[in-house]
């Protein structure tokens, strides 16, 4: 039995889909078991098994790890992650849990300069005193966020940080498939593995990228990066954790310019979906 936690995110919910079409035991764990989880219906076989968890709650931990061998663990970046984090693993691993994969971060390093990746760092560390068989995947930045930008994209512009810098973007069907392969293929299980698409977009190119989209002239803009922090909050409304956090990766992305790996085309024996697929796939989102 494999456990997922984090089902009902854009990754979790990617690895649940593949691991049904597999046809492997999975139980999805949710703080709203009595909601649909997403694109999951009562025709799926084997059925999907839901379970009632929240990190916050350690009794509710140790009664959805029963019987499971596997767990996946992504959780959303919060201030509270390393704490919630260490409780998921420290009980997996009293319920006989045998193998942990996590989502982790890139610059998952004890001095990196993004808040976040020192936690999953922190975190990391934790897993390995423990002895825990354990496989860890780095994922750069999701193209499903980049959905979020559809309100600046339908005023014409994008802003950020990075000046020219390079990016890399990952779909996270892509992550859910190679964190299927870590769980199902004893070749996969026990590595670490940088995740990414197959190329580097900057913020101007993927201007031009939403200008080809949506037949508007959209435009990148370039702020200092604490002028970026202060939109993120005072526009967009994020935690000042938040836009911390998002400043933080886009200086990152411009002292270490990014490049992208081989390891999705490796690992699953194709290439990874294109941002430029993705795109067209939402483009009714973007308003066109």
């Amino acid at each position: 039995m494999i456990v997922v936690m984090g089902a009902t995110g854009a990754t979790g919910n990617a690895l649940l889909h593949r691991l049904l079409a597999l046809g492997t035991p999975v139980r999805a764990l949710t703080r709203t078991p009595h909601e649909p989880i997403p694109g999951v219906t009562g025709a799926h076989r084997p059925p999907l098994e839901v379970r009632y968890a929240d990190a916050r709650d350690p009794h509710s931990l140790r009664t959805a790890f029963e019987g499971a061998s596997q767990l996946f663990l992504a959780m959303a970046n919060s201030p509270a992650q390393v704490e919630l984090e260490t409780r998921v693993i420290d009980t997996a691993a009293d319920t006989g849990i045998e193998h942990l994969v996590k989502i982790s971060a890139p610059a998952a390093e004890p001095d990196s300069p993004v808040a976040i990746s020192r936690g999953h760092h922190a975190v990391e560390e934790h897993v390995r005193a423990l002895g825990m068989k354990h496989t860890l995947l780095y994922p750069y930045a999701f193209m499903q966020n980049l959905l979020r930008l559809a309100p600046t994209v339908a005023q014409g512009v994008i802003l950020g940080a990075m000046g020219e810098a390079p990016c890399n973007y990952v779909d996270c069907r892509d992550i859910g498939d190679v964190a299927a392969a870590a769980l199902t293929r004893p070749d996969i299980a026990g590595g670490a593995y940088v995740l990414t698409g197959s190329e580097v977009v900057s913020h101007p190119e993927l201007a031009q990228r939403f200008s080809t989209l949506t037949g508007r002239r959209v435009r990148y803009v370039n702020l200092a990066p604490d002028e970026l922090r202060a939109d993120l909050i005072h526009r967009a409304h994020m935690p000042a954790w938040l836009a911390d956090h998002v400043t933080e990766i886009q200086e990152l992305a411009v002292a270490r310019p990014e490049t992208p790996t081989d390891t999705v085309s490796r690992i699953l024996g194709r290439p990874p979906r294109t941002l430029d697929a993705f795109l067209h796939e939402n483009r009714d989102h973007f308003g066109r």
